[in-house]
């Protein structure tokens, strides 16, 4: 570390410097570590993924106020795709190459994911990913810190069809028209397929992003129920849409007791903007909500409501939330600096063999830890009840971790599949 003096020193010069022209821009000051923050900040996806932003920039102050990484500090670089799936690929491109960022946090949705991955892998640069998903991917490039389908859309399903869960035999699949629903809902249906499922059972349904209008789709949903069987809905509604569908869903008064709604991207900053009282008892699945009760998530609840009065963070100045992607955010950054300082390098080779096996003490209440192999948390899994003020009372859990299983087996043409990066 530099003295206070010498820092100051070397500031003076740099900016000089930067004012002759004689600093290329991008290049990196020798006391940082360039991180790139990558999620839309404006569009559908907002909604979702401003804070995730906010998140990021809070555990790398966090990181910083300790030390920060190797003796630097990493610096954030923000940039904003605005739910343009094209535009994030550009914007990868920009912070690897020109920004010169040594790694990369952000996408929300598959489809922005699916677009920056060929520029990852064909930079060799660390992406790493805070949402759940669908599977069907392992990158050597990727970290995965949000649930597989085994660590959300399974369970989930199987709660639905168990004595506990209403013991549904209809199942309305509604998601938004992307990779992520279709993907997951293909898993899905074959996964009710083997639990005798019929598809004349199963309803499937899909609204483009920031569809507002689902009136017709609740009333289809209401005359499916109505046929004499116990019915489900598993939602994959994607950003904005998430409040209309809502809104509907009361409008309707289709109750939780009469046909009980699953979400697999609704949390506890989706319903900021819904009255949900009408929504009691609907479900969401995750692996963290801002209600579990243990001293990790006190601290982190405490420690994002004093951050964002003191950013004045909109919304969330007033009313602080939490939620399983801002989870999954804090714990990849602060994996993210662990291997750093195991690598002692922030070379992207070193750290991603630095990453496996690494551990954290996660505000779900677990210690999570990344898979040896396979690039992906193990994380429990909680499915919650929607409640009156907006959080959730979870009513089922996992004894603990689930590892992750990024290829489903209910997929045929996965058999065979390993459970690690291919190397390139």
């Amino acid at each position: 570390m530099q003295s206070r003096r010498s820092f100051i020193k070397v500031s003076a010069v740099s900016a000089a410097m930067a004012m002759a022209g004689l600093v290329s821009f991008g290049v990196q000051a020798a006391d940082t570590i360039k991180v790139g923050v990558l999620h839309s900040l404006s569009g559908t996806m907002a909604i979702s993924e401003t804070v995730l932003k906010d998140t990021a920039l809070m555990a790398i102050d966090e990181i910083n106020a300790k030390g920060g990484v190797l003796g630097k500090k990493p610096e954030p670089v923000v940039v904003d795709p605005a739910s343009d799936w094209p535009l994030f690929a550009e914007k990868a491109r920009q912070l690897i190459s020109q920004d010169k960022v040594a790694v990369t946090f952000g996408c929300w949705t598959s489809v922005s994911r699916k677009s920056v991955l060929p520029v990852f892998e064909e930079l060799n640069s660390l992406l790493f990913y805070p949402v759940q998903y669908e599977g069907e991917e392992l990158s050597k490039n990727v970290f995965y810190t949000g649930a597989a389908p085994n660590q959300q859309a399974i369970p989930a399903v199987e709660y639905l069809l168990s004595k506990d869960g209403g013991s549904a035999k209809r199942f309305v699949l509604l998601g938004t028209d992307y990779v992520y629903p279709r993907t997951t809902n293909k898993i899905l249906r074959a996964f009710l397929k083997s639990k005798g499922v019929s598809d004349a059972d199963i309803l499937e349904e899909y609204t483009p992003f920031g569809h507002s209008d689902y009136q017709s789709i609740i009333a289809k949903i209401k005359k499916f129920a109505s046929e004499g069987k116990k019915t489900s809905v598993v939602s994959t509604i994607n950003g904005d849409s998430n409040v209309p569908f809502y809104k509907e869903l009361g409008n309707q008064g289709l109750k939780a007791t009469d046909v009980p709604v699953v979400a697999f991207s609704v949390g506890e900053e989706e319903l900021r903007g819904v009255d949900t009282k009408p929504l009691v008892g609907h479900l969401a699945a995750w692996n963290y909500f801002m209600s579990i009760k243990n001293p990790t998530n006190t601290a982190f609840v405490k420690q994002w409501s004093a951050y964002a009065k003191a950013k004045n963070i909109p919304g969330h100045k007033d009313k602080p939330l939490t939620n399983d992607p801002m989870e999954a955010t804090y714990i990849g950054i602060h994996m993210w600096a662990q291997a750093v300082e195991k690598a002692k390098s922030t070379d992207t080779d070193k750290v991603i063999a630095a990453m496996a096996g690494q551990t954290f003490k996660a505000p779900g209440g677990f210690v999570s830890t990344m898979d040896a192999k396979n690039h992906h948390l193990h994380k429990p899994v909680f499915i919650g009840e929607i409640r009156a003020d907006g959080q959730f009372d979870v009513v089922w859990k996992t004894k603990g971790p689930v590892k992750a299983q990024p290829w489903s087996p209910y997929i045929p043409e996965n058999k065979g599949k390993k459970d690690e990066p291919e190397k390139k």
